[in-house]
């Protein structure tokens, strides 16, 4: 495709997932891009999980990247539901209709990002750490400065923030955009072993207890993956909840579960390494994504809840439709707008989507518990409709077609 570019170098703000994908999808059409990440080094052992599901892995095949993702992960195309006493609530799918799609998988957040790291770098993606951004100036011509902590600068064409909830790209783009939200839960996890369950191929359970919500699965080497969502007041910051000592953070998980099946309590007390613990916040709706040559994705445009399992799949599609964009479209500008006129409905739609199913997590008293419990599985017969979910997992941004005036509105 001989389109005349305007961009000829990207600044990448941010080395999570959507960062070394948007370098490389913006190396292939011929825009030099490198990665700029605050923490001093990679961290592998860093997080706990997540939920990959089709839409994000169909994204990862246009890089040949998700035989490895999926080799790495854990199948999980189906949810099972429960309450807390064991009954049974019902099935839900996590991922496009069989033969629709990759198969969906979780994944440990570090392994994750080790692999598209490592894949930028072998294609030439040079990525920087330690460098903190502080400023961003763009001149008269267009070009772009961002400006880091250790006194350092780099220049370009265009700047990407996919710096995440709390990005100071977002700030500088726009000083009044909306704080995160609160959304009112707390998520705790972390990895067991020797607790003797049975793995749980291709699925994920899920148990709404009496107090909190807890979910898990079991690899076949017996490694169990799990998480709690709890209620917390206030809205507590990260670094609030980093201060609670490991044998609290154990001890208030055992007392959430002490109604619930004994295995739960099972699963953390046998609980290796640390427990994490993460409020959860969402963005709901950002006026802005852009100014001039910035632009934001994923977590830093558009966080949302992982209650759906959607955040990082977001994020790659983000990354396909901007260099999809800034391919098709040779004046930045328009790209831009193209490009925000692609996803913001669709992200706006995943986050109201995700809050709605982390609101249903926890109920207050035994009358509510047996009113979900008795509506619920009503309600998952309508998601079980082969077609019900295919606007979440099912959607698709085509590589190799071109960006046209009816996608761009």
């Amino acid at each position: 495709m001989n389109i005349q570019r305007t961009t000829r170098k990207a600044l990448i703000i941010g080395c999570g997932i959507a960062g070394p994908v948007t370098a490389m999808l913006l190396r292939r059409i011929g825009v030099d891009a490198a990665i700029y990440e605050a923490q001093p080094a990679p961290d592998d052992y860093a997080g706990l999980f997540l939920n990959l599901a089709s839409n994000g892995l169909e994204v990862l095949s246009t890089l040949g990247l998700d035989s490895q993702v999926a080799v790495e992960g854990f199948a999980a195309p189906r949810m099972e539901l429960w309450n807390g006493s064991g009954k049974r609530l019902g099935v839900l799918r996590n991922g496009a209709a069989e033969g629709q799609g990759p198969v969906s998988v979780v994944i440990k957040r570090g392994a994750l990002h080790r692999i598209l790291r490592e894949a930028a770098l072998a294609e030439g993606v040079p990525i920087h750490f330690g460098k903190e951004l502080t400023d961003i100036q763009v001149s008269s011509d267009g070009t772009v400065s961002a400006y880091f902590a250790d006194g350092s600068s780099a220049t370009g064409d265009l700047l990407v923030g996919s710096d995440g909830i709390y990005s100071r790209t977002r700030q500088l783009i726009d000083p009044q955009a909306p704080q995160p939200s609160y959304t009112g839960l707390v998520s705790s996890g972390g990895f067991a072993e020797g607790v003797g369950l049975a793995p749980t191929p291709d699925t994920q359970h899920f148990i709404f207890g009496k107090r909190a919500f807890f979910g898990y699965l079991v690899k076949p080497s017996g490694e169990i993956y799990w998480f709690n969502n709890h209620e917390h007041p206030g809205a507590p910051r990260r670094s609030e909840l980093e201060q609670i000592p490991q044998a609290e953070r154990r001890r208030r998980l055992l007392e959430l579960h002490r109604d619930d099946q004994p295995f739960i309590n099972a699963i953390i007390s046998a609980t290796k390494g640390e427990i994490g613990m993460y409020p959860i916040y969402d963005i709901q709706r950002l006026p802005r994504w852009r100014k001039g040559p910035l632009v934001l994705l994923g977590d830093a445009a558009h966080a949302t809840s992982p209650s759906a399992g959607q955040g990082a799949a977001l994020a790659l599609e983000d990354a396909l439709a901007l260099a999809r964009c800034v391919r098709d479209i040779p004046e930045l500008d328009r790209a831009l707008a193209a490009y925000e006129g692609l996803r913001k409905a669709r992200a706006e739609r995943v986050v109201r989507f995700a809050r709605a199913r982390g609101s249903n997590k926890t109920t207050s008293g035994p009358i509510s518990r047996w009113f979900r419990d008795l509506t619920l599985p009503f309600a998952l017969k309508h998601f079980a409709n082969p077609r019900s979910l295919d606007w979440l997992y099912s959607y698709k941004l085509p590589w190799d077609e071109p960006v046209t005036i009816a996608a761009r509105a």
